[in-house]
């Protein structure tokens, strides 16, 4: 399924241009969105030619995209993957009818094909209510344990149904959404053949969503296959900017590892200074008072298509989220100590931000179901 081309940043268009397309799908709201695509110029090659390698769970395997580690991966004892779960929680990650009136499904918020966001500051719920933060990607989740900004689920089971019943979001208490599933004849064949039971239960919708969600991957971007040997793959300004990236501007600190993140909580300092009262972040989760206005550090993996950026959507664009950080962040009491003011010059900066372009990676098992069961 090919989503409607729109502008995306380059290395001519330093700070990417405020597009909308309004293009619908059966799954989403009926909202205009932007969904970006890679730049014109990305191409994927086969995946035979950067082969990546191999993770198995229960009875289903995959050969990893390029430069994703297995040895990073995790599933839980209790939630073997399987075919039957994938496809059934294919089918409820796309379906309406998991919201009060049959109008957001998880993809209204985490589009797959388009970065696993939907490109909003705050998402709009059952009835357009906004919530408090800007959604996070979908993508590469298979590499994360405790889900949200805050850390609040510790398990993306967990986080799979928190959104069906908040009031602000899908707004289906969980045992309205059992029992309308539970009527849904299709519903209880997929049930029976991922469970070996017909019936359904919140416990098994999670279950069965987060399997499904472990499988939205992205790699084999330009950078991996730089990585691998191929040393064409990065223009030279890519290529400083990879060096300026683990070096003078220091990116490397909390975006690190294969995906880009270690999952740390980090203040920096952004909403801290509101005039309102600021969101606290991990803080509300741990009651520590390090936790303070802290939030977890997310994946840089195709970046390109998940503006606008940081909890809040407050920075636009890449070029924004650059200077917040030359300029040190935001001072407060807890701003985190590797969060420095950065002399970059705007070549330098326009280096890193390229580099962060190249980490657009191949998204894969990631288009919509062409029906819902009946």
């Amino acid at each position: 399924m090919a989503l409607p081309k729109c502008s995306s940043p380059s290395e001519e268009h330093e700070e990417g241009d405020d597009v909308r397309c309004t293009h619908h799908f059966w799954f989403l709201l009926p909202l205009a969105a932007c969904f970006p695509e890679p730049p014109a110029e990305e191409e994927f090659l086969p995946r035979a030619e950067y082969p990546g390698q191999a993770f198995s769970s229960g009875d289903w395997s995959l050969e990893l995209p390029l430069g994703l580690d297995p040895t990073a991966a995790y599933v839980p004892e209790n939630n073997p993957m399987s075919l039957a779960k994938i496809e059934l929680g294919r089918q409820l990650y796309f379906d309406t009818r998991l919201s009060l009136d049959d109008t957001v499904s998880c993809a209204s918020c985490h589009l797959p094909l388009a970065g696993g966001t939907d490109n909003l500051p705050f998402s709009p719920g059952v009835g357009g209510t906004l919530g408090g933060r800007s959604a996070p990607t979908v993508l590469n989740r298979l590499f994360s344990r405790a889900q949200f900004w805050d850390g609040r689920a510790a398990s993306l089971e967990e986080q799979a149904i928190g959104p069906i019943a908040n009031p602000v979001e899908m707004n289906l208490p969980h045992d309205q959404a059992v029992a309308r599933l539970q009527a849904i004849a299709g519903y209880r064949r997929l049930f029976a053949a991922a469970f070996d039971s017909e019936e359904v239960t919140i416990l098994r919708v999670g279950q069965a969503i987060a399997t499904y969600e472990r499988t939205l991957l992205t790699g084999g971007a330009r950078y991996d296959r730089y990585l691998a040997g191929d040393t064409t793959a990065l223009s030279a300004s890519e290529e400083r900017g990879l060096g300026l990236f683990n070096g003078k501007a220091r990116c490397n600190l909390c975006h690190r590892g294969a995906n880009f993140t270690g999952e740390d909580y980090t203040n920096l300092g952004v909403g801290m200074n509101a005039t309102t009262a600021p969101d606290l972040g991990r803080y509300q989760v741990t009651g520590r008072d390090e936790d303070r206005g802290a939030f977890k550090v997310p994946t840089l993996r195709n970046i390109a298509q998940t503006a606008p950026y940081m909890h809040d959507g407050s920075a636009a664009t890449l070029r924004d989220v650059m200077l917040y950080y030359e300029q040190g962040g935001s001072a407060n009491a807890h701003l985190h100590t590797d969060v420095q003011a950065l002399d970059l010059d705007a070549n330098e900066r326009h280096d890193v931000i390229n580099f962060m372009l190249a980490l657009t990676g191949e998204i894969i098992n990631a288009e919509p179901p062409s029906s819902r069961p009946e």
